[in-house]
């Protein structure tokens, strides 16, 4: 019996690190958005990020519901499914933001292209569009990024925002990293507020 406990024991942490390192060499090949960290107090963070350049869609329900459902077409436009041209590297985090009634869903072009440069959608259910330079405010954390979890960070990074006198200029953004097989304790997640152009 003892046997059988060591060896079920070794097993689980050959499998957690190979989960463990299969997750950091994704995440090292991915490309995600450069910024420069303007201040850092825990898991808060304000950054300044360049223009950037995403293609997006609007999705209405809730907000998994939203997510879940823009990231077929976003994933169809990247991968050339259904328009002309070459494929488009996936980068991290997919991100979202309500839009009135509805949610946009988003996914950042790679730092090599522009907007000239993107091929054009194949209908109009997806939108390229440029963002400009911003100074944000992001709390990250781990975990499945359900409501609640994603309410608490939302209500911490409100709380440093108002002790440093500091308004949000939009709506949180909520973004997400991992793909939906990534355990919770690896998961990546982070709500971001813009707070005024960054420079």
């Amino acid at each position: 019996m003892r046997r059988v406990m060591i060896w079920a024991g070794a097993a689980f942490l050959l499998l957690f690190a190979l989960a463990a390192g299969g997750w950091l060499y994704v995440m090292g090949n991915v490309e995600q958005p450069s910024y420069t960290l303007v201040e850092a107090e825990g898991t808060v963070e304000i950054r300044d990020y360049p223009a950037l350049v995403v293609a997006e869609v609007e999705r209405t329900g809730s907000r998994g519901e939203a997510v879940r459902a823009g990231f077929g077409p976003l994933a169809g436009y990247i991968f050339a499914r259904e328009r002309e041209g070459e494929k488009i590297a996936m980068t991290a985090p997919v991100t979202q933001t309500q839009a009135g009634e509805a949610w946009a869903v988003r996914f950042i072009m790679p730092s090599e292209y522009r907007l000239e440069d993107l091929p054009l959608p194949a209908g109009a259910e997806v939108t390229l569009r440029p963002l400009p330079p911003m100074r944000r405010a992001a709390i990250r954390f781990s975990g499945r990024a359900d409501d609640v979890l994603i309410a608490a960070e939302e209500a911490k990074l409100r709380a440093f925002l108002a002790a440093r006198g500091l308004e949000p200029a939009g709506p949180p953004e909520y973004a997400y990293y991992n793909d939906p097989w990534t355990p919770g304790f690896l998961r990546r997640n982070e709500v971001l507020f813009d707070l005024a152009p960054a420079g």
